[in-house]
């Protein structure tokens, strides 16, 4: 065993019980006790995103993974290298066509599955898992119809098992202290909010001389033909789900309704052409989804969320994160990242945010920040699958919950039906069927 697994065994084994007190789920629930010695994870989809969940499931204590599902031989190859590389057996492997997770599930030594597909399968397998008896780690969007959202609601209220939503960037550095600094009260009462996912993914959507589809490879393989079919945020959570956290969504707040504006469709076809030419015939193909989809959310209690999705043209990475309050306003996102406090700031001028992060920076980073920043996006992944983990040790709630996976992703759906409909307001469903109004918020433990 190499010291970097020791140092990082020592470290997950030391994270103890989980960042969030989380109500449990009340329909059928029997997650009233912690999960005795170790603890069995399945993974189905191990691709880029998939084989991360993986190494870092496998480098802690007290988990084995037990077995894995894909269909790709390449994917099975590097996920079983992967295995012998961090110093533990291989686990079984499950690549009988599309369905053979469902024969995976059927094992009785797995306790929870984290899922890493395209988004089409993502609500059928979280379904399968829960119905399985088996938690569910599922990664973002979590559904992509109302219909699908209310699945994971219901199979998740019926069976008693969770369903987590894998949002990394809800443990972002500079997010949880913005979170820790609206819970404290920094910004006095917050009133506004902005977000979104604002990253050029022309370079992804197409490969193999500008191909997509099934003879592509990687996400051009099933994301592209999302562009081409919807005009909808295909991809809100990101953003979102910050956001949510910070407004106390599904736990005494919930997003009411939204209204829904798309630019033209023009980048996907004009990065074709630069590429291929005007010829090209994927540049005749009639893409639905505007470059730029703009999303006003008001809440019950009155704050408006603005969340962009804006991945078809050429841009820098940014969530667009800015919180406003009656007491203060930040902007924070790389490269562009201000503060302004009312009494405590230069009238009219912006603090530099690092020192405000630092003062305001969650205990988990400060504990736990220089293992995390070994793994990936900067270390946020290290908390999400730490997080689901220990929600399968303890028999517990995860932090984001079934309700939290339903409430961001009906963002897709509810923004496809408000274009459509010249952006008129479309009312978010009640998932937690009115408890949102005694669910107590998010609390850090």
């Amino acid at each position: 065993m190499t010291t970097d697994r020791r140092d990082f065994l020592r470290t997950v084994g030391a994270a103890g019980a989980g960042m969030f007190i989380a109500p449990h789920i009340s329909k059928g629930s029997t997650l009233s006790r912690k999960k005795q010695g170790e603890v069995n994870i399945a993974f189905i989809g191990c691709g880029g995103r998939g084989r991360g969940h993986v190494k870092r499931a496998a480098m802690t204590e007290g988990v084995k993974v037990t077995a894995f599902c894909d269909i790709d031989p390449e994917a099975v190859t590097r996920t079983q290298k992967l295995l012998r590389d961090v110093g533990v057996p291989e686990a079984d492997v499950y690549s009988d066509g599309e369905y053979a997770y469902l024969e995976m599930l059927k094992r009785d030594d797995i306790d929870g599955v984290i899922i890493s597909t395209p988004w089409l399968w993502h609500t059928r397998m979280a379904v399968a898992t829960m119905k399985a008896g088996k938690y569910a780690g599922l990664e973002v969007s979590a559904a992509n119809t109302i219909e699908e959202c209310w699945d994971l609601v219901n199979t998740s209220e019926e069976t008693g098992m969770p369903c987590m939503i894998l949002e990394n960037v809800n443990y972002r550095r500079d997010a949880m202290a913005v979170l820790n600094m609206v819970k404290q009260g920094v910004f006095g009462e917050v009133v506004h909010a902005r977000c979104g996912y604002r990253h050029s993914l022309l370079n992804v959507k197409f490969n193999n001389g500008l191909q997509f589809g099934e003879e592509a490879k990687g996400e051009a393989r099933w994301r592209t033909q999302h562009s081409l079919m919807r005009n909808a945020d295909v991809y809100p959570t990101h953003g979102l789900g910050p956001i949510a956290a910070m407004l106390d969504i599904n736990r005494g707040n919930r997003f009411l309704y939204l209204t829904s504006t798309a630019s033209k469709a023009v980048g996907l076809k004009d990065y074709i052409e630069e590429k291929g030419g005007k010829d090209h015939p994927n540049a005749q193909l009639p893409w639905k989804q505007g470059d730029i989809i703009t999303s006003t959310i008001k809440t019950t209690n009155g704050e408006t969320i603005i969340v962009t999705h804006d991945c078809n043209l050429p841009r820098p990475y940014s969530l667009n994160f800015h919180v406003a309050g009656t007491d203060g306003v930040t902007d924070f996102d790389y490269g562009h990242r201000r503060i302004h406090i009312e009494g405590q700031s230069k009238d009219h001028a912006w603090d530099e945010f690092q020192a405000w992060q630092d003062k305001y920076d969650h205990p988990l980073w400060k504990k736990y920040g220089e293992i995390a920043n070994g793994s990936g996006h900067g270390g946020i992944d290290y908390f999400v699958t730490r997080e689901f983990i220990n929600a399968v040790k303890e028999q517990r709630q995860p932090v984001m919950d079934v309700y939290d996976a339903a409430a961001w992703s009906a963002v897709t759906p509810l923004s496809e039906a408000s274009i459509a409909q010249n952006s008129a307001p479309q009312y978010f469903p009640d998932f937690t069927r009115g408890q949102w109004i005694k669910r107590k918020p998010v609390e850090f433990v």
